[in-house]
């Protein structure tokens, strides 16, 4: 990335931190750095360019230094770092979930998930499957856990749905932590 390009998507987080996605665009982003759109193009060329941009510098929260030996304590621990780089940002979520961006961040984490995943024996398709299902996972939790404080949690009226009346108490938990630890570890089991 250059500096230029680096510097147009700093100046999109920014954007994206201070006002949530909706408000990101390439005018803002020229705003926020007081240039001409045309400069935000050159270096970002479109609007979804500059998302899968965006998209790959949330991913690049993601350290993947000291990672435990064990394939599933690895494969949960790089889900768990994944998490907290997306909730780093306003609807980081979002933002990466928007995105197909096979960026360089985006694909050192893709190879070290997937490298658990097959140290633990999978076979190849099973490790492509169980990394797009822990990435959907996260990815749908974490869009949810990020637009709860805009949403009101009111309980929902069932009606006559015996199966929904008994599961009412745990359906509107908020335990976004827990769900999530529950997740991945089924999807690892």
């Amino acid at each position: 990335m250059t500096k230029g390009q680096a510097d147009v998507v700093r100046a999109a987080l920014a954007v994206l931190d201070e006002q949530g996605a909706a408000r990101v665009s390439l005018r803002a982003v020229a705003g926020r750095l007081g240039v001409r759109m045309n400069t935000v193009l050159w270096h970002a060329k479109s609007r979804a360019r500059l998302d899968e941009l965006m998209a790959d510098a949330i991913v690049g929260g993601v350290p993947l230094d000291r990672l435990p030996r064990d394939w599933r304590k690895r494969a949960a621990e790089i889900m768990r770092r994944y998490r907290v780089a997306l909730l780093a940002h306003r609807d980081g979520a979002a933002v990466v979930a928007g995105t197909y961006a096979a960026e360089p961040s985006t694909l050192d984490v893709a190879e070290a998930l997937i490298g658990a995943l097959l140290d633990g024996g999978m076979p190849e398709r099973e490790a492509v499957w169980t990394f797009w299902s822990l990435v959907y996972f996260t990815l749908g939790l974490t869009q949810e856990e990020q637009a709860a404080p805009a949403r009101a949690m009111a309980e929902p009226d069932v009606g006559d749905r015996p199966a929904l009346r008994r599961i009412l108490p745990y359906l509107a938990e908020e335990s976004f932590d827990e769900r999530f630890a529950h997740g991945v570890r089924r999807l690892l089991a």
